[in-house]
Formats: structure tokens, C-alpha cells, sequence
């Protein structure tokens, strides 16, 4: 069970109003919080020793290679509970984006631009765009706005193969954390494969664990590797420390989402085809055998249909092992409603072939779904 913690998605916000918080139902018991306050805070970065290894460029030199491309995002929303705000009045966030082609598509969290009655994009030579929400995906937390802007203004930053990061791997932050744009932080990237909850409270898998410093502001902008690539989108922290105004600040822990998500939902959105996800239909826990423990099984679902049974371990699909939650969480997401696939299930000790054919994930988890 992962301990006591708070998860917040890193969006920095104004309202009139309290602190907003919003309880995970994802079978542990992190809580996610937006607070309302936007406040600053000092402090100084050291450059990793991996940026001098001859391995890539400096922080500077990503810096002023990036972050042309780079805007800041200012998002007003109505206040009626919609988006991550909730109550009455005028309700303001910030967050960052990142050019993504010379078009006028940039990529940010879905979380920024949820509920949004109006979206500006700040450029970093000074000039403002109103943008449109082409489309978003709550659960990868993925979404894409277009500007009108000249191609000559725009500056796409290319993507970088996430599944390529390491343990190590140098990485950079750019943002506007606390209402300041363009600050840039860096670290490494401290862990892969990790899951962190989507806004609709499912599972996004595959995220990259840095302790790159990002606060309420950053939600969305780059995490960048040594080259200036995008390695993911900046998406939450985990955290037990808060600002004065109850904000919640970086305690060396964040989470980006990678960017092979990141370009598979946005090509679709672009496109005309939003990612469509599969759908299963249980809650699992970790089996301490190994494989992914069914807790739950929902009514009318997949699963039930297959004859899956409460307390039956999932330990591979379609012939490939999984070891634990995540993994399978991760695996299936590769998969679209409608696929057949076999899982390979032990029960009351007997191992067994269970076909399935998936289903297409409801809009809002089940207790974690």
C-alpha cells in the first residue's frame, strides 16, 4: 500500500472561494489537492553532474534551444464544480504548454484546459493568442489547443522516445510554476514506470518520476531530456508540504506523463479520433505471489461476462507475464474495445486460459475502475 500522501495536480489557480479537495477512490488513500492561493517561493537548482558528462547539453543550452517553444496558459473557467475548481465565482488557473507542430496545436494536461470558459496562450516573445480546446483525454490527462498564430511564431519541440528514459537519465523543467513563467529547473529522472491517477480516476501508466523542482504552474509543460526533446508533460507531485496559502509545493517528488502517450492521444485528437481506451471492468490489488489480484469485479462488465471471479490472479496476457498492477494496467492499455485477448489467471490454485473481449472504458471510474 503506498503511504499517506498528497496528490496534486500541478496547476496554479485564483478563485473566489476555498481550497478545493478532491478524494481518489483508487483503493488507496491519497488524497489530490488544488489549492487556491498563488504564492512564491525562493530557491536555487544545481546542475546534475550528468550534464557534463559530454552526453548532452547543458541546461542553458536546452533552455534557450526549448523554450521558444514553450507558453504559458491562462485558463478561466465559470466556477460551476467544473474542471479541477470547484464553487461559484470566477475561477482563474495557469498552467504551461508545448508547441507541438507549426500549425498552432500545443499539448498540455487535460487538467489545465478542463471546464474552460476561455483559454489565453502567452508566447514567450510577449504576444497573447485565445486559444480552442480541440479535444482532451481525462484518462491519460492529455489535451490539445490550437492558436492562429503566424508559423513564423511558433516554435514545435520535437518528442523524445519515453520508453527510452533510465534511472539517471538528466532531465529538465519548464513552466510557470507559482505564476512565473518560463523558470527552469532541473534533475533526473528518478524513476520509470510509475502510475499516478487520472483525473477521472483511472490509472496512467508508464509515467516518469523526476526530482526536478515543479510546483502548482508547471502542469503541462515539458519534461525534457539532455537533447531539448520532450521526454513527457509535467503533470502532479506528491507531497506533504504546502505554502502558506495551503498550496502545495515540490518536495522532490513529480511525475510527467511520457510522451509516447502524450503523441499517441494527441495525434488522435488532431486527427479526428479520439483514443478510445479498453475496459475491463475490475479493481485489483497486488498479489503477493505475483500478478494482479482481481479485489473487484463490476455488474454488466467484461469481466463478468468472461466469468472472472473475485480473488483470481491475472499473471499474463496473451502469452506475455505480468508481475504486478501496474504492468497489467499498462499492457492492456495497448490493447482497443472490442480486442479479444486471453488472460492467463490462476485460481484456489489451478492456472487457467480466460478469453475476454474488452470493453470501451466508461467516462468516470468505479472506485478506481
Amino acid at each position: 500500500m503506498r503511504k499517506l500522501s498528497r496528490w496534486i495536480p500541478i496547476i496554479a489557480g485564483a478563485v473566489a472561494g476555498a481550497i478545493v479537495a478532491l478524494v481518489i477512490a483508487n483503493g488507496s488513500s491519497s488524497t489530490r489537492t488544488v489549492t487556491t492561493t498563488v504564492t512564491q517561493s525562493g530557491g536555487t537548482a544545481v546542475t546534475p553532474t550528468s550534464f557534463s558528462s559530454g552526453k548532452g547539453m547543458s541546461v542553458n543550452q536546452i533552455y534557450r534551444a526549448a523554450s521558444p517553444g514553450v507558453v504559458d496558459i491562462v485558463v478561466t473557467q465559470n466556477g460551476q464544480g467544473q474542471g479541477l475548481f470547484g464553487g461559484g465565482g470566477l475561477t482563474k488557473g495557469e498552467g504551461a504548454g508545448v508547441v507541438y507542430n507549426r500549425g498552432g496545436d500545443i499539448l498540455t494536461d487535460e487538467h489545465v484546459v478542463a471546464g474552460a470558459t476561455s483559454v489565453k496562450v502567452n508566447l514567450q516573445d510577449g504576444k497573447q493568442y485565445t486559444a480552442k480546446v480541440l479535444g482532451t483525454d481525462a484518462s491519460d490527462d492529455v489535451g490539445v489547443i490550437h492558436i492562429d498564430a503566424p508559423s513564423s511564431e511558433l516554435h514545435p519541440i520535437a518528442l523524445a522516445d519515453s520508453s527510452t528514459a533510465r534511472v539517471g537519465d538528466a532531465v529538465v523543467a519548464i513552466g510557470s510554476p507559482f505564476g512565473l513563467p518560463e523558470t527552469t529547473t532541473s534533475g533526473i529522472v528518478s524513476q520509470t514506470g510509475r502510475s499516478i491517477t487520472a483525473p477521472n480516476d483511472y490509472t496512467i501508466p508508464n509515467a516518469i518520476q523526476t526530482d526536478a523542482a515543479i510546483n502548482p504552474g508547471n502542469s503541462g509543460g515539458p519534461l525534457l531530456d539532455a537533447s531539448g526533446r520532450v521526454l513527457g508533460l509535467n503533470d502532479q507531485i506528491e507531497t506533504n508540504n504546502q505554502t502558506a496559502g495551503g498550496e502545495g509545493s515540490s518536495s522532490g517528488v513529480g511525475f510527467a506523463i511520457p510522451s509516447d502517450t502524450v503523441k499517441r492521444i494527441a495525434e488522435g485528437i488532431i486527427n479526428g479520433h479520439p483514443v478510445k481506451h479498453p475496459y475491463l471492468g475490475v479493481g485489483l490489488n497486488p498479489s503477493p505471489t505475483g500478478g494482479a489480484q482481481i479485489g473487484t469485479i463490476r455488474a454488466d462488465t467484461p469481466a463478468t461476462a468472461a466469468g472472472l471471479r473475485q480473488g483470481d490472479v491475472i499473471t499474463a496476457i496473451d502469452g506475455t507475464t505480468v508481475t504486478d498492477t501496474d504492468q497489467l494496467i499498462a499492457r492492456l492499455d495497448n490493447y482497443a474495445p472490442g480486442d479479444t485477448v486471453t488472460l492467463r489467471v490462476r485460481r484456489q490454485g489451478q492456472t487457467m486460459q480466460v478469453k475476454v473481449t474488452l470493453g470501451a472504458r466508461p467516462a468516470q471510474a468505479q472506485n478506481g475502475g
